[in-house]
C-alpha cells in the first residue's frame, strides 16, 4: 500500500528529476498526453547528452528520445551561459546565467527532457579545451561530469561535439573530452570516491558522438558510413506533432540570444557515431533491456503499468487510477529489497514521481497553491492558500495540507466531489535562520572559471529545491496515500498577460541597490551616489551608511530612513568626495535596522514573458575609479544595439549622453553632437541603420566624429554590407585571452596621443577578452592602430580602424568596451575618451 511519506519522496524526485522543481504549477494533459506519459511508465531506458552551453543541445534528439522512444532522457550542460550576449536585455554573467538557466529549463518542458549542470562557468570564447579546461578546472568539472552520470546512471551518453574540434569553441571540444573521460570514470571506485556517499558508480552501455556539422551531412559521404542513423523528423501521431516541430518551439525558448526556430517537417536523418561501450550495429539501444524487468522484481510491476496503458480510455482517463494504484502498491513492495536501494538504483523514486503525475492527470486533479505575498522575510509569515479541485468521480479525501513550516499544517478530511472546489488556509512561519532564496551557485563567490557550491548534492540541479514545498495528501477508500509536493507560488493577474504565477522567494528585511556598479571620478570632484531601498518588511526605522576606503569621504555618514508597510521604497543620496591620486577601491552600503539586524544585500529583478520571474541577491557595493582622464566636447548621441552600459560609462566621465531614437535617425540632424557612438551589433539588431547610415557618413562628412563598436555576422546578418565610408569585412577573428599584448601600429596617431596619452598600461585588468568579430580586408584610406593576437596565433591588427572621411573621423573598434568599460577598468577610460575624442 502507498502509506510512504510522499514528501522523502518528492525530495528524492527533486534531486533526480529536475523538470518536477522547474514547474511552478502543473501542466494540463490531455488524453493523448496521458497516453504517452502511461506508456513511459512502462520504459526504463535512460540517455544523458552533453554539450556546452545552453543552446548547444540537439532538441529534436531530446524530444525524440523522450517523447518518441520514451527514455529518460536530460541535457547535461557545461555552463549555464553567463559568457553570452544578450538580445532581450541587458543582464550580463551571472545574471544572464539564470536567463539562460531558466529558458533551458522552459526549452525541458516542451521537449520532456530534464535538465543538469557542472559548475563550470562559460567565461567567453575560448578558442581551444587546453585553455577551457585550464581555466575550469579539468579535475573538478569532470568530477561534476561523473557525479551527473553516477546520479542519472544513463545507458547511453550522447556528445553533441566531437573531440577533435570541429566544433569550434574551446567550450565545445572540452565537453565531448570529458565525457569521453567521465564516460569510464564514473564506473571507476577511484576516482572522486567521496561522491559514493550518495551515489554509486556506474558503467553506461554506450557512447555517441551525435555528428555535428555547420552544413548538412551528405547521406552518401564515405564517413558516415557507418553512422547509426536516426529519422528524428519522424511524425507522433499520438502528440500530433513531429519530433522536428517540438524540438522548434523547445530552442525557440533560446530568446536571449536570439534563436527562434522554424518547425520543420519531413525526414531529418541524424548520424551517431560509437566512441565507446559495447557495439551496436543498428540502433543506439540495441540489446539494452529498458523494461521494468531489466530489475529483480520488476516484472510484475511493468505488467501492471502495461495493462493500464493498454485500458486506457480516453473518454474516461480516471478508470486507469486502480490500475497505477495496483502499480503503486507494487512499487512499495519493491522498495524493501536491497536491488532498488536510492543510492544504487534512481528508478524507484523517478517512477514513483512520473505515477503520481499520471494520477493526478488521470483523475483531473487540480492543486492551486496562492501565497499572500510573493516575499517572505527570514522568521516572517505568509497566509497560504491551497485549492484542490477533483475533476473526476474516483472517490478520493483531501487529508492533509502541511509543510516543515506550517503553523499549523491542516487536515480538513473533505470529500472531493467532482469539480467541486476545496479551499484550504495555512499559515507558514519561517525559522529566523531561514536562508535567502539566492541561486545556489551563486551563494558563495566563485573562482574564474567555477562556481563554488558547498553541498555536493545540490551539484548539478538546474536551480534550487523549492524554498517553501507543501505538501498536499489524499487518501481514498481503498486505504491508499498520495502525497503531491507542490511550491508556495504567489498569483496575480495582468491585464495582458492574464494570470502570472511566481515563486514566493525568502528575501532580506530590506535591500539597498547602488545606482551604478561603478562609480569614475576624473577628478576631485565628489559625485552623487544613491541608494535605491527595498522594504520587504513591516513598518520599520533604518539608517543607511556607505562603508568606504580610507581617503574617501562621505557626506552625509548617516542617512536615516523611515518605513510605514511593506513595499515601499526610499531613496537616499550621499556625495562621495575621492582622494587626490588615481586609486581604485569599493564602497558599500550597509542598512542598520531598528532590531540590531544589518543589511547589505542589492536585488535585480528578472522579469521577462518566457520564463519566471527572479529575484537574485548580490552584495550592496560598487566599484571606486578615481582616474585623471582628459575628453573633447560633452554631447553624444548613442545608438543602442544589442544593449550595453557604454553610455552610462561615458556620463561618468563627464558627457552628456543622448539615446538616439528610430525617429532621431530618420531625421538625421546630428550636428549638435560632438560624437556619435553606435553600440555593440547596432548593425546586426537595429533596422533603421539601412536608411540611417548614409545621413551618419554625411555626418562625418561635415566634420563629425563616429565610433562604431563591433558587429557580427551571424545569427543576424549585417544591414548593410559595411558599417563604415570605405569598404571592409568583419570576420571571425577575436582575441579570447584578456592579458594578450596588444602593441601600437601607429603611435603617433591621434587615437593614441589626445586627449589621453595611452600606454601599455591602459590594457592592464581587462576583463573575459581584448576584441572580436575584428575586422579585414579593409580599405588601406583606413589606419591600423592597434594589434593583438592569442598566444601562437598570427598577428590581428583588425580589431580598430580610423579614417579620415571628409572634414570628420570614423572608426571602427572591435575591443570589447561593452565589458570593460561596465567593469571599470581605468585604461579603458581612457582608451575609450580618446575615441569620441578624435579628431
Amino acid at each position: 500500500m502507498l502509506r510512504r511519506t510522499a514528501a522523502l519522496t518528492a525530495l528524492i524526485a527533486l534531486l533526480f528529476a529536475s523538470i518536477a522543481s522547474a514547474a511552478l504549477t502543473q501542466k494540463p494533459e490531455d488524453a493523448a498526453q496521458i497516453r504517452v506519459a502511461l506508456e513511459k511508465l512502462t520504459v526504463l531506458g535512460s540517455a544523458l547528452y552533453v554539450a556546452a552551453h545552453p543552446d548547444d543541445e540537439n532538441t529534436a534528439v531530446l524530444a525524440w528520445l523522450s517523447n518518441g522512444r520514451l527514455y529518460r532522457t536530460g541535457y547535461l550542460a557545461m555552463t549555464r551561459g553567463d559568457g553570452g550576449q544578450n538580445l532581450i536585455g541587458d543582464e550580463k554573467g551571472p545574471l544572464l546565467g539564470v536567463i539562460r538557466t531558466q529558458e533551458l529549463l522552459a526549452a525541458r518542458r516542451v521537449d520532456g527532457a530534464e535538465q543538469y549542470f557542472t559548475r563550470a562557468i562559460d567565461f567567453g570564447y575560448s578558442k581551444n579545451p587546453a585553455e577551457t579546461l585550464a581555466i575550469w578546472g579539468h579535475d573538478a568539472i569532470l568530477a561534476d561530469v561523473v557525479w551527473n552520470i553516477r546520479r542519472f546512471q544513463p545507458d547511453v551518453i550522447l556528445t553533441r561535439f566531437p573531440t577533435t574540434g570541429e566544433g569550434g569553441h574551446g567550450h565545445h571540444t572540452a565537453s565531448a573530452i570529458l565525457a569521453v573521460e567521465a564516460f569510464k570514470a564514473a564506473a571507476d571506485p577511484t576516482k572522486f570516491p567521496d561522491q559514493l556517499r550518495y551515489v554509486t558508480i556506474w558503467q553506461p552501455r554506450r557512447l555517441f558522438w551525435n555528428r555535428f556539422n555547420f552544413q548538412p551531412i551528405n547521406p552518401n559521404d564515405p564517413s558516415v558510413a557507418k553512422s547509426l542513423r536516426v529519422d528524428v523528423g519522424a511524425y507522433n501521431p499520438l502528440l500530433g506533432r513531429a519530433y522536428t516541430e517540438i524540438a522548434a518551439e523547445s530552442r525557440s525558448q533560446h530568446k536571449s540570444q536570439g534563436f527562434g526556430s522554424a518547425e520543420r517537417r519531413g525526414t531529418n536523418i541524424n548520424y551517431f557515431d560509437q566512441l565507446g561501450g559495447d557495439p551496436a550495429a543498428k540502433d543506439l539501444f540495441e540489446g539494452i533491456d529498458t523494461s521494468w524487468s531489466r530489475f529483480p522484481g520488476g516484472e510484475a510491476v511493468g505488467t501492471i503499468l502495461r495493462q493500464a496503458a493498454d485500458s486506457f480510455d480516453p473518454k474516461d482517463p480516471s478508470k486507469s487510477i486502480p490500475l497505477l494504484l495496483q502499480a503503486s502498491d507494487a512499487m512499495d513492495r519493491l522498495g524493501a529489497g536491497p536491488a532498488w536501494s536510492t543510492r544504487l538504483n534512481p528508478w524507484l523514486p523517478i517512477k514513483r514521481a512520473e505515477l503520481l503525475d499520471a494520477i493526478r492527470a488521470c483523475a483531473g486533479l487540480a492543486i492551486d497553491v496562492s501565497a499572500g505575498d510573493s516575499s517572505v522575510n527570514p522568521g516572517g509569515e505568509v497566509p497560504i492558500t491551497v485549492t484542490v479541485v477533483n475533476r473526476s468521480d474516483y472517490p478520493f479525501v483531501l487529508s492533509t495540507v502541511a509543510t516543515l513550516y506550517a503553523n499549523p499544517g491542516k487536515a480538513p478530511g473533505a470529500k472531493l466531489q467532482n469539480n467541486v472546489p476545496v479551499k484550504t488556509e495555512i499559515s507558514i512561519k519561517l525559522p529566523a535562520d531561514m536562508p535567502y532564496s539566492q541561486p545556489y551557485w551563486l551563494v558563495q563567490p566563485p573562482s574564474k572559471g567555477t562556481y563554488t557550491v558547498a553541498d555536493q548534492q545540490l551539484i548539478g540541479l538546474p536551480e534550487n529545491p523549492p524554498s517553501i514545498p507543501i505538501n498536499v495528501s489524499f487518501d481514498d477508500n481503498r486505504m491508499h496515500t498520495l502525497v503531491f509536493t507542490v511550491p508556495a507560488v504567489f498569483r496575480w493577474t495582468d491585464a495582458v498577460r492574464g494570470e502570472q504565477v511566481r515563486a514566493v522567494d525568502v528575501v532580506p528585511d530590506v535591500t539597498a541597490n547602488v545606482a551604478s556598479s561603478v562609480y569614475v571620478f576624473p577628478d576631485q570632484k565628489p559625485k552623487l551616489v544613491a541608494i535605491a531601498l527595498h522594504n520587504f518588511d513591516a513598518s520599520t526605522s533604518s539608517s543607511v551608511r556607505l562603508v568606504l576606503p580610507k581617503g574617501w569621504k562621505a557626506d552625509p555618514a548617516v542617512a536615516p530612513v523611515k518605513f510605514d508597510a511593506k513595499g515601499e521604497e526610499a531613496h537616499v543620496t550621499f556625495n562621495v568626495t575621492p582622494p587626490a591620486g588615481e586609486s581604485t577601491a569599493e564602497l558599500a552600503a550597509e542598512v542598520d535596522l531598528a532590531n540590531g539586524r544589518k543589511m547589505t544585500m542589492a536585488v535585480t529583478n528578472i522579469d521577462y514573458p518566457h520564463i519566471p520571474a527572479q529575484r537574485v541577491f548580490s552584495p550592496a557595493t560598487a566599484k571606486l575609479v578615481r582616474l585623471d582622464v582628459k575628453k573633447r566636447g560633452t554631447r553624444i548621441g548613442y545608438v543602442m544595439g544589442a544593449g550595453d552600459d557604454v553610455p552610462e560609462a561615458l556620463r561618468q566621465i563627464g558627457y552628456e549622453v543622448t539615446l538616439l531614437t528610430d525617429a532621431d535617425l530618420t531625421r538625421g540632424d546630428f550636428s549638435k553632437f560632438d560624437a556619435i557612438v553606435t553600440g555593440v551589433r547596432a548593425y546586426n539588431t537595429r533596422d533603421i541603420m539601412k536608411e540611417a547610415h548614409a545621413k551618419l557618413m554625411k555626418y562625418v562628412e561635415n566634420g563629425g566624429t563616429l565610433v562604431a563598436q563591433y558587429n557580427s555576422t551571424s545569427p543576424q546578418p549585417l544591414l548593410i554590407k559595411s558599417p563604415g565610408p570605405y569598404p571592409f569585412t568583419v570576420s571571425h577573428d577575436r582575441v579570447t585571452v584578456e592579458e594578450a599584448p596588444v602593441k601600437f601600429l601607429a603611435p603617433a596617431n591621434p587615437l593614441l596621443n589626445a586627449p589621453n596619452k595611452i600606454t601599455a598600461a591602459d590594457f592592464d585588468g581587462w576583463v573575459q577578452e581584448r576584441g572580436l568579430y575584428f575586422a579585414s580586408d579593409w580599405d588601406p584610406k583606413y589606419t591600423t592602430v592597434l594589434e593583438s593576437h592569442d598566444p601562437g596565433e598570427s598577428d590581428k591588427p583588425g580589431g580598430e580602424l580610423y579614417a579620415r572621411y571628409g572634414k570628420g573621423v570614423f572608426v571602427y573598434t572591435s575591443y570589447a568596451w561593452f565589458r570593460q568599460l561596465p567593469a571599470g577598468v581605468p585604461g579603458a577610460y581612457k582608451l575609450f575618451a580618446n575615441l569620441v575624442s578624435a579628431r
